[in-house]
C-alpha cells in the first residue's frame, strides 16, 4: 500500500484551531503513514517534514500538469478590453482559493504600491471584496479552460503564499507560458527557477513589487517561453505517470513495464 501525503495537516489544523493541536495531529501523521509500504510527497519541503516526524520509505514524487489546456494558444487578446484596462497595461493573475494561507493581503498591498499600470486579476472563490482600483476579483469557482483563457492572456503569476506543499497553479501559469513571481517559501524554491521567474522575500509587499519590476526590466516574454519549455521538460503527465508507476511496481517487487496475466 502506498500514500501520498499532499496537505500539510498539522500546519492546516494549527491554522484553524491554534497550536495546541499539533502534536496530536502530529501523532496522527506518524501512526498513519507509518504503516504504508512506500510514501509518497509532492516536494522535497514535505518529504523532510514527515522524515522528521519519523516515517520512513518517503519518497518525492512531484504532480503533473495539463499542457493541453494550459497552453500558450489559449491567449485572448480581448481581454484587457474586457476588463477594461489599457492595452499597455501589466496584467497579473492569482487563482485559487481565498484562504488565509495564501497571503492575499500582501497582493493588494503589493498592487497599491506598483500603481495604475499594473493591474491584478484576482480569480477563485472566496476573494476579497474591498480592492484597490487596479484589481478584478473573479469571486467564483472557474472551469479549468477559462483558468487557461485568463492565465495565457495575462503577463505574470503573482503569488503569495508562504506555506504550499508543491503550488499547482505555478505550473499551470508556466504551461501556459508566463512567467511567475513567488515567494521564497514551501515548495516554490524547489519548482520555480530562475528560468522560469524570480522570488521574493515572504510577507513583503515592497520585495514582491520590487521583484515585478526586476521581471519586466529582464524580458518576461522569454522568461514565459522559457518556463513552457521547463513544465514540458519536467511536469508533463506522461513523465509524472511513469514516475508514479514505478513507485508501485518497486513495491510490488515487479519488473517495468507489468505485463498482465489476465
Amino acid at each position: 500500500m502506498i500514500g501520498f501525503y499532499h496537505s500539510d495537516l498539522p500546519l492546516l489544523c494549527s491554522n484553524r484551531m491554534g497550536n495546541w493541536v499539533t502534536p496530536n495531529v502530529e501523532a496522527y501523521v506518524r501512526k498513519l503513514y507509518g504503516n504504508f509500504d512506500r510514501v509518497l510527497a509532492p516536494s522535497q519541503v514535505m518529504a523532510d517534514k514527515l522524515i522528521g516526524l519519523g516515517v520512513k520509505n518517503v519518497y518525492v514524487q512531484p504532480l503533473g500538469v495539463d499542457l493541453q489546456t494550459f497552453h500558450p494558444g489559449a491567449r485572448d487578446t480581448g481581454l484587457r478590453a474586457e476588463l477594461g484596462i489599457a492595452e499597455d497595461s501589466r496584467l497579473l493573475i492569482f487563482a485559487g482559493r481565498g484562504s488565509k494561507e495564501k497571503n492575499l493581503p500582501v497582493l493588494l498591498d503589493c498592487m497599491k504600491r506598483l500603481g495604475p499600470r499594473f493591474h491584478l486579476l484576482l480569480v477563485g472563490s472566496s476573494m476579497p471584496t474591498l480592492v484597490p482600483d487596479n484589481v478584478t476579483v473573479i469571486d467564483e469557482f472557474c472551469p479549468a479552460p477559462h483558468v487557461a483563457r485568463l492565465m495565457a492572456s495575462s503577463d505574470a503569476l503573482l503569488h503569495a503564499g508562504d506555506q504550499e506543499t508543491f503550488g499547482l497553479v505555478i505550473l499551470e501559469a508556466m504551461a501556459s507560458g508566463i512567467p511567475v513571481i513567488a515567494v521564497a517559501a514551501g515548495a516554490f524554491q524547489e519548482i520555480v527557477t530562475d528560468q522560469c521567474g524570480l522570488l521574493c522575500a515572504p510577507n513583503s509587499p515592497a520585495a514582491m513589487a520590487s521583484a515585478v519590476h526586476a521581471l519586466f526590466s529582464s524580458g518576461s516574454t522569454a522568461l514565459g517561453q522559457q518556463a513552457r519549455r521547463h513544465v514540458e521538460q519536467h511536469y508533463a503527465w506522461d513523465t509524472v505517470v511513469d514516475s508514479l508507476l514505478g513507485h508501485y511496481h518497486a513495491v510490488l517487487g515487479t519488473q517495468w513495464p507489468l505485463i498482465a496475466n489476465g
